[in-house]
C-alpha cells in the first residue's frame, strides 16, 4: 500500500480540527493520515482520536520549534488559532505568525488556514456606529485573523483560506441557546433584527476542510466561505420550538444592549453580530452553501442538526 499523506491538525481535539480528524479517520479509503496536535496528549478526546488511528503529538502554539516538529514530514496542515482561550488579539496574531512560519519552513504542500474577515475594511476605526475595542479593533477575534492572512501570502505558503460561520453548537456549549423567561417561554437573544445569519454544524467545518484537501492543488490560493444554511433568528426560534417542544421566541435587542451583558467577550461578540446585521451582504455573501455541499455531501441544514443534537441544548 502507498504511504498515506500526513495532515497535521492543530486543535485536533477542538470543534474544527476534531471534525477534520474524524472525517479523515472515518474514511478507510482516505489518501491521508492524521497527526493530531494537542497540548494534552492524555485528554479523553486525544485518546479517542488515537483509538480511531490518529498519531497524537504534543505541541504548543507559543513554541515554534514544537510546531516544526509537529509538521515534520507532513504533506499538509489544518491551522487554527484559539482566541477564546486568552481573549488577546496580539497573542493570536503572534500565534498565526508562528503557524505560517512553521508551515513555510516545513515545506508543506497544502495548508488550510481557518480565518475570518478583517471587519475594519468595512467599519473603519473612526466609524462610531460601532465602538472601537482595545484601541485598534472593531471585532478583535475577526480582525486579527483576517490581518494574519498576509503572513501566509508574504511567505508564499500554499494556502486555502477557510472562513467558517456561526457554530450552531454554540447553542449547546457556550450559552447562546434559548433562555427561560419569567413567563415560562424561552427566548433566543441576538441583535440581528430580521437579517439572516450564516451558520453551520461545527463537525461540517472539518468535513468541508477534508473536501478541500481531497481537491488538492486546485484549492490553493482560494478563499472559501462555508455555511450549512442562512436563517433569520425568528426562523431558528421556530425550528427550535418544533425540535425542543418548548416555545422559543426571538428576543431582538440592540447591539449596545448585547455589548452590555457583561460576560467575557460580550463587547467583541456584540460588535460581531452588529457586523453580521449591518453588513449581512458581506458576511453571508462570503459564505456559500452550494460550494460547502460540494466539498461535504453530508452537509447538514439547521433542522437536520437539531434532529441529531437538539436534545443536548440545555434548557434551564
Amino acid at each position: 500500500m502507498p504511504t498515506k499523506k500526513i495532515i497535521t491538525i492543530m486543535g485536533a481535539t477542538g470543534a474544527q480540527g476534531g471534525g477534520l480528524a474524524r472525517a479523515i479517520l472515518n474514511d478507510k479509503n482516505s489518501e491521508f493520515s492524521v497527526r493530531a496536535v494537542t497540548r494534552d496528549t492524555q485528554s479523553n478526546k486525544a485518546k479517542e482520536l488515537a483509538k480511531l488511528g490518529a498519531e497524537i503529538v504534543q505541541a504548543d502554539i507559543d513554541d515554534k520549534d514544537s510546531l516544526l516538529a509537529a509538521m515534520k514530514g507532513a504533506y499538509g496542515a489544518f491551522l487554527v488559532t484559539f482566541f477564546w482561550n486568552h481573549f488577546d488579539p496580539e497573542k493570536e496574531y503572534q500565534h498565526a505568525r508562528n503557524l505560517a512560519e512553521a508551515a513555510k519552513e516545513s515545506g508543506l504542500k497544502h495548508v488550510i488556514w481557518s480565518t475570518l474577515e478583517d471587519t475594519r475594511k468595512w467599519v473603519p476605526l473612526d466609524d462610531d456606529r460601532m465602538p472601537t475595542l482595545k484601541g485598534k479593533y472593531k471585532v478583535p477575534h475577526f480582525d486579527r485573523k483576517g490581518e494574519a492572512d498576509q503572513f501566509f501570502k508574504d511567505l508564499d505558503v500554499p494556502t486555502t483560506f477557510l472562513l467558517a460561520s456561526f457554530y450552531w453548537d454554540n447553542f449547546i456549549y457556550f450559552g447562546a441557546g434559548p433562555q427561560k423567561g419569567d413567563d415560562g417561554n424561552y427566548y433566543l437573544t441576538f441583535p440581528l433584527d430580521g437579517k439572516k445569519m450564516a451558520g453551520i454544524a461545527s463537525e461540517d467545518i472539518g468535513k468541508c476542510a477534508y473536501g478541500i484537501f481531497k481537491r488538492g492543488k486546485e484549492m490553493i490560493g482560494k478563499r472559501i466561505g462555508i455555511a450549512g444554511e442562512k436563517l433569520t433568528i425568528s426562523e431558528m426560534a421556530d425550528a427550535l420550538t418544533k425540535a425542543l417542544g418548548k416555545k422559543v421566541i426571538y428576543n431582538n435587542v440592540s447591539p449596545d444592549t448585547y455589548r452590555s451583558f457583561g460576560f467575557p467577550g460580550a463587547d467583541d461578540l456584540g460588535n460581531m453580530f452588529q457586523f453580521y446585521r449591518d453588513f449581512s451582504n458581506v458576511y453571508n455573501g462570503n459564505r456559500d452553501e452550494v460550494i460547502s455541499k460540494e466539498l461535504n455531501p453530508e452537509l447538514q441544514t439547521f433542522n437536520q442538526w437539531l434532529s441529531k443534537y437538539g436534545s443536548k441544548i440545555p434548557l434551564d
